[in-house]
């Protein structure tokens, strides 16, 4: 298929720019949370063994609220299924600040899952980056809605201070303060893509396909469980899930105690939020890089860097003392750095794995799985930590990425891999 500078390549350029935006609203009200998270939800509960299930019900919430997110995109086209991620996420909030008034540990459970709907949306966001985009530039188009993610994720537990002093005026508790600044953010959000995201890439794809090749119409499929066997019946976009999920897993199993590991060294809540920047700063900043070199070498090779850096961020962790420290701020940094490398690698795989009208229901199906991987390694993080310490998690987490090494072995994945199954919808 053919562009001109009218045609897909300015429609992509035009989406592209709106994703960034809203990018950069949502992970701003999504991570004003993530360096209270685990302290609120300790406060509420009374118990360490419970301090990390705020996080990990997040991380389900995001996993369940992909499966109705990819029928409506299925049905009526990305934007309408990013706006009710996003409208959940504003939902969520309120709830969560609401159980920390009330100190109701129920509900702030249930806040959480709703407030994962800004993850879907995030996450969504991504494969949305790659509907109109050219094969040959895929991970990059990918990789820059991925980096937007930097200026808001990275600002966000930065807030957490200033959550606090914001908090008194409004006569709430401390902790629930940067969940206002979340409330701000997905409201944004939503706005920027209901005024902003036009045309649908998903469905200006779907009618570029059909202008091409004359066709009656394609049926699309927005079932998780359709997509999920199609995605295990195909060995690219097989191995893409399970780097993604495993990628995840280790990712917010360790994340996810790490604020609560400082704060039982005495660390301040805003040298906590610092180190959480740093973290999140390497699963964005550098995820450009990561596009280009997955376009230029393949997914695969990315792929395995990541899983090895991923390898080396368990084995700094574990040996970090309680508090801060320059060993766990380099840690968390690297743990972010092989997250964004499986990510941007895995969900490239998964893209050109299926073909186009088979891409909702398998990109929504690949995010509840690894939603699932995410919140099971976070609700088994605070029974690890709990029991044996951080160190142990940390090591428990290396066991992971040492699988994406065994999958690749297994599945016979080479740098190779990664061409179209079939050659719809796409544009140059």
């Amino acid at each position: 298929m053919t562009t001109t500078a009218h045609g897909p390549q300015a429609a992509q350029t035009r989406v592209v720019r709106t994703l960034v935006s809203s990018q950069i609203l949502g992970s701003l009200g999504m991570s004003s949370g993530i360096a209270v998270g685990a302290l609120l939800a300790e406060e509420i509960s009374g118990s360490d063994t419970w301090a990390g299930l705020g996080t990990t019900f997040q991380v389900f919430g995001a996993a369940l609220i992909a499966i109705p997110m990819a029928h409506v995109m299925a049905r009526s086209g990305r934007r309408p299924g990013l706006i009710l991620g996003y409208t959940l996420a504003i939902l969520g909030a309120v709830g969560i600040i609401a159980a920390a008034v009330v100190d109701n540990f129920a509900l702030l459970l249930a806040g959480s899952v709703a407030f994962g709907g800004a993850t879907a949306s995030n996450n969504q966001a991504r494969y949305a980056a790659t509907d109109l985009a050219h094969p040959d530039h895929r991970g990059r188009d990918l990789s820059t809605v991925v980096w937007a993610t930097t200026i808001g994720a990275v600002v966000g537990p930065n807030l957490a201070g200033p959550g606090a002093d914001l908090a008194r005026p409004l006569g709430l508790p401390v902790l629930a303060g940067p969940f206002v600044f979340s409330l701000v953010g997905f409201m944004l959000a939503v706005l920027v893509l209901t005024a902003r995201l036009r045309p649908d890439p998903l469905l200006e794809a779907r009618r570029l396909v059909l202008a091409a090749d004359g066709s009656a119409g394609t049926v699309v499929h927005g079932s998780v469980v359709r997509g999920l066997r199609v995605v295990f019946a195909r060995r690219q976009a097989a191995f893409g899930l399970l780097v993604t999920s495993l990628g995840h897993a280790t990712m917010v199993s360790v994340m996810v105690m790490t604020p609560l590991h400082m704060d039982h060294g005495g660390a301040d809540l805003r040298i906590i939020g610092l180190v959480i920047s740093g973290h999140v700063l390497g699963m964005f900043a550098f995820s450009p890089l990561t596009g280009r070199a997955t376009d230029r070498f393949g997914a695969p090779p990315v792929a395995l860097a990541g899983a090895a850096v991923l390898i080396v961020a368990g084995g700094l962790a574990a040996r970090a003392p309680e508090g801060s420290s320059a060993g766990l701020a380099v840690a968390l940094f690297l743990l972010g750095l092989g997250w964004s490398c499986t990510l941007v690698a895995g969900s490239t795989l998964l893209v050109a794995g299926v073909p186009q009208a088979e891409r909702p229901g398998a990109q929504g199906g690949a995010d509840l799985v690894m939603g699932l991987a995410g919140g099971g390694g976070g609700a088994l993080a605070g029974v690890i930590v709990n029991g044996a310490g951080f160190g142990v998690l940390a090591v428990c987490a290396m066991a992971l990425p040492v699988l994406i090494v065994v999958a690749a072995l297994v599945l016979r994945v080479g740098a190779g891999d990664g061409g179209d199954s079939d050659s719809e919808g796409e544009g140059d």
